[in-house]
C-alpha cells in the first residue's frame, strides 16, 4: 500500500472514530437495530414520539463530505412526522447524504442503495389553509412508500408518496418517481418512466436486457 493510500485509510478511520457517539445519540432518540449501523459522519435523526425507526443488520449511513465520491452536501436525514409513522431499513441498506421523511410508512428492502442526495418522501408536508395560507400536514396526505430488494436509487433522485418499487429496480440520477416501477426495471426522467429492463447477472451486477 502506497503512502497516499495509507494516509487516505487513516483519514477514513479518523472520520468514523466518533461513530460510537452518533450510535448512542440514535439510541437516545429511540432508533432500534438488529446490529450496530456503520456511520460515517453524524446523521440527523428525528423521531416523533410513538413512531418507529428501525434498522436491520449492517445498515450503512454516510453523512460525510468525503465519504462518497460525489461528496456529501449535507448529512443523511431520517425523520418521522407523526406518532404512527415508521421508517424501516432492511439488512445491508446503504444511504449517502440521503433524506427519508415519513408521515405514515417508508420501507426499504435489503441491499438497496440510495445515492448521494436522494429523497424518499411519503407526504406533502403542507396542505391548503384558509385563504391563501398553508398548514403543516404530514398525516392525512401521507401514502406509504415501499422500495424492494437490491434497488439502486441514483443521485439526486426523489421518490414521492404512494410509490412502490419492485426488486432490482434502478432509478436514473435526478429522476422524480411518482408512480410504481415493476421489478427488474430501469426508470428515469421527470416524471420517471420505465426505459429498459434489467436482469441480475453473476455476482449481483445489474445490466440491461437485450
Amino acid at each position: 500500500m502506497g503512502l497516499r493510500q495509507t494516509i487516505g485509510l487513516l483519514k477514513h478511520r479518523l472520520r468514523i472514530l466518533p461513530s460510537c457517539l452518533w450510535r448512542l445519540e440514535l439510541r437516545l432518540v429511540g432508533v432500534s437495530w438488529s446490529s450496530s449501523p456503520a456511520l460515517c459522519g453524524r446523521p440527523f435523526v428525528s423521531r416523533h414520539e410513538g413512531s418507529t425507526i428501525q434498522f436491520g443488520h449492517a445498515v450503512q449511513i454516510d453523512s460525510s463530505r468525503r465519504g462518497n465520491p460525489l461528496g456529501g452536501e449535507k448529512p443523511s436525514i431520517l425523520r418521522t412526522m407523526t406518532p404512527e409513522a415508521r421508517i424501516l431499513l432492511a439488512d445491508h441498506v446503504g444511504l449517502s447524504s440521503a433524506t427519508i421523511v415519513a408521515g405514515k410508512s417508508i420501507e426499504i428492502g435489503e441491499h438497496t442503495l440510495l445515492g448521494a442526495g436522494c429523497m424518499i418522501l411519503d407526504n406533502d408536508f403542507h396542505a391548503p389553509g384558509p385563504g391563501f395560507s398553508w398548514i403543516t400536514e404530514s398525516s392525512k396526505n401521507s401514502k406509504p412508500v415501499k422500495i424492494g430488494r437490491g434497488c439502486f436509487i441514483g443521485a439526486r433522485s426523489i421518490v414521492l408518496k404512494g410509490v412502490t418499487l419492485g426488486d432490482r429496480v434502478v432509478i436514473g440520477a435526478g429522476s422524480v418517481v411518482t408512480k410504481d416501477v415493476p421489478s427488474n426495471s430501469i426508470a428515469a426522467g421527470n416524471p420517471a418512466k420505465v426505459i429498459a429492463a434489467t436482469e441480475p447477472l453473476q455476482g449481483g451486477i445489474i445490466a440491461p436486457m437485450p
